[in-house]
């Protein structure tokens, strides 16, 4: 069992707790960097141009709070996987929602409980995008 307990955080997370990334897909395969897009410029799904800008031309009004989306492509592919799943990890100021995690958060909806805001598949296709921005 104690075995276990050590090995957990490499299964999950590539490294022990703390790590500065996530390098394995979510899915175990390749995002698709339409839908990633799509997700992104949505405000109905990832909300992303609340806090960020980025390269969205048709989109009038985006966010100040937070960097710009094309800045996330100098990042890893495991370093925007951990900034999507659990970013208070990255940077425990942070004011970014954890957009996979489920377990330890406050202030949630009750029907929202348990839920993550995007699916495994909807993480991996945001950071199929974001790598196009490099």
């Amino acid at each position: 069992m104690r075995a276990l307990l050590l090995v957990l955080p490499f299964l999950f997370f590539g490294k022990a707790f703390g790590a500065d990334e996530i390098p394995a897909s979510l899915t175990g395969a390749k995002g698709d960097p339409q839908r990633g897009r799509a997700i992104v410029a949505s405000r109905q799904v990832g909300l992303c141009l609340l806090c960020h800008s980025g390269p969205f031309p048709e989109e009038r009004f985006q966010g100040n709070l937070a960097p710009d989306l094309r800045s996330a492509a100098r990042l890893t592919e495991g370093e925007i996987r951990l900034r999507l799943v659990d970013p208070a990890r990255a940077n425990p100021q942070t004011i970014m929602p954890a957009y996979y995690r489920t377990e330890g958060l406050t202030r949630v909806a009750p029907p929202q409980r348990g839920k993550p805001i995007l699916t495994a598949e909807q993480i991996e296709d945001v950071i199929a995008y974001l790598l196009t921005l490099k």
